[in-house]
């Protein structure tokens, strides 16, 4: 960033929404400045429950808007980055205590019928006597349906519309923290501090609030007032176990306090339970799932499981603060989870905050979001990250399986978890990543299962990590199945690249 240079907009967070923004923006031709004080999707964007969804209990609350936007973005999301993001079956255990037959089915309906629906199957039922879905259920379950959503993974998503926006010439900063804000006649200045407290101004004509629970701290920065409320921090948690189920569908399970739990097949072996909606009000960076919340999913799971679920079986957990708008709702589960934008000083050095929405909208939140951005700097293109592939994702969404082969009759000495590992987080570009190898040795010595020094460099390189963290639990969930020496031995090598890159001068 050169002192003279004036961005179009600084956004101002590095989750979801500001690189699903910084993504459509740098492809309508503005001039882009993407400022994260961590990781990118290094809070709430990486503790999702990793699924691209209409959201089925929002029928119950009549946000048909929202329900319809999402269940629509479901297969475009699944046509533009078919590498992360994939169909997924959805068994709803039918409990005579609690929603009847009927309604299920009449909500059920209408989630097959609101978004377009084109690929993904419809809604059956099942009987759970005969369905191999019934093995991992208590026998008191006999009926159920089966649905269709899409998982994904989060952080990689967050990832991708990063490189993508870079690729397009947004410029990207991770751990660059915005500490002063201020309006300069018809521009904004920033003062950013980057690593090793290195502090710099950014000039921008527009800056872009995307900052999640950290949106009212920051617009109070902008406006030099003492605080703002426009959001309300809502904690969701979740626990992931060894797999509780062979079946390679989903169960969502139903309760009597209202509130629904996901029971989801996660990566190899596992089983990802979540989540819960409680108020937060601590500081979003030092969230942590409580001892009560894995009580409650456990227990949760285990009204349904035929095999119990018990704190002491958790390998994981994680815990995120979602930033809702504040519609003054009762429960934290009753809180919209649709979003809202807010523009303030239109006309001269305009701020537009985001409030609320959900992964699964992010794109269409982008798009919202730039028709504000337009009306203020002036239109400079037409809407587009609905049918460009994101990176990586050039290829068709129902391939996703002859790409693996494709990948292993390229190198043929990969094992084939590592091939289907690398297809489903770097789609097509791990072609770039594997290079000219020619035998597994050629990737680098392996410092956690599967993970070679070849991937730690590329992942440096192109995709802004920088710490074991990083890599082991957003870019990848080897983090998982790692020891303790493997972790050690990732942050390692991290901190020798990092020298190694300063040392010769190459630009991160």
């Amino acid at each position: 960033m050169s002192a003279e240079a004036t961005y179009d907009l600084l956004i101002v967070g590095g989750g979801i929404n500001g690189c699903g923004i910084a993504r459509d923006a740098a492809g309508r031709g503005f001039s882009v400045l993407l400022a994260e004080k961590g990781d990118l999707a290094g809070a709430t964007s990486s503790a999702s429950t990793k699924l691209i969804h209409g959201g089925l209990r929002y029928l119950e609350q009549y946000e048909f808007r929202l329900v319809r936007e999402a269940l629509a973005e479901r297969e475009v999301l699944w046509r533009i980055a078919p590498h992360v993001v994939s169909p997924l079956r959805f068994v709803l255990p039918h409990n005579a205590g609690l929603r009847p037959a009927w309604l299920l089915r009449l909500g059920l309906f209408l989630y097959d019928h609101l978004g377009g629906r084109r690929l993904l199957p419809a809604t059956r039922t099942l009987d759970l006597r005969r369905d191999p879905a019934g093995l991992a259920l208590k026998p008191g379950f006999r009926r159920a349906f089966e649905y269709s959503d899409c998982r994904v993974d989060d952080a990689r998503l967050v990832v991708l519309n990063a490189r993508d926006a870079a690729d397009r010439g947004a410029d990207i900063r991770t751990r660059t923290e915005v500490t002063a804000l201020r309006r300069d006649g018809a521009l904004w200045q920033a003062t950013l501090r980057g690593g090793e407290g290195r502090e710099e101004t950014a000039t921008a004509r527009m800056v872009v609030n995307a900052t999640g629970p950290w949106a009212d701290r920051l617009r109070a920065m902008a406006a030099g007032a003492a605080s703002f409320h426009d959001i309300r921090l809502v904690q969701g948690s979740h626990v992931v176990v060894r797999r509780k189920s062979a079946d390679p569908r989903a169960f969502i399970f139903q309760h009597a306090d209202g509130r629904i739990v996901f029971a989801i097949p996660y990566e190899s072996g596992f089983t990802l339970i979540g989540t819960t909606d409680r108020d937060y009000a601590g500081d979003p960076g030092s969230v942590a799932a409580t001892a009560a919340e894995v009580d409650y999913l456990c227990a949760a799971a285990s009204e349904y499981f035929a095999e119990p679920v018990r704190p002491g079986d958790m390998v994981w957990s994680y815990a995120g603060v979602r930033a809702l708008h504040d519609d003054g709702g009762g429960r934290a589960q009753e809180a919209t989870r649709d979003y809202s934008l807010m523009i303030e000083g239109s006309g001269a050095a305009p701020i537009a905050h985001v409030f609320g929405g959900k992964i699964t909208t992010y794109r269409r939140l982008a798009e919202a979001m730039m028709a504000r951005i337009e009306n203020e700097l002036g239109a400079r293109g037409p809407a587009w990250t609905a049918t460009v592939a994101l990176p990586g994702g050039e290829f068709p969404c129902t391939d996703i399986d002859a790409e693996i082969r494709r990948l292993q009759e390229r190198y043929g000495f990969l094992p084939a978890g590592l091939a289907d590992r690398l297809i489903r987080s770097y789609g097509l570009r791990a072609y770039r990543l594997l290079g000219d190898a020619r035998r597994l040795s050629d990737l680098g010595e392996p410092l956690a299962p599967g993970l070679h020094a070849a991937e730690l460099s590329y992942l440096f390189d192109h995709e802004w990590a920088r710490t074991a963290q990083d890599v082991l639990w957003r870019r990848t969930k080897i983090g998982l199945g790692a020891s303790a020496a493997e972790r050690e031995a990732v942050a390692a090598f991290m901190a020798r690249l990092a020298q190694a890159r300063q040392s010769a001068a190459i630009p991160t």
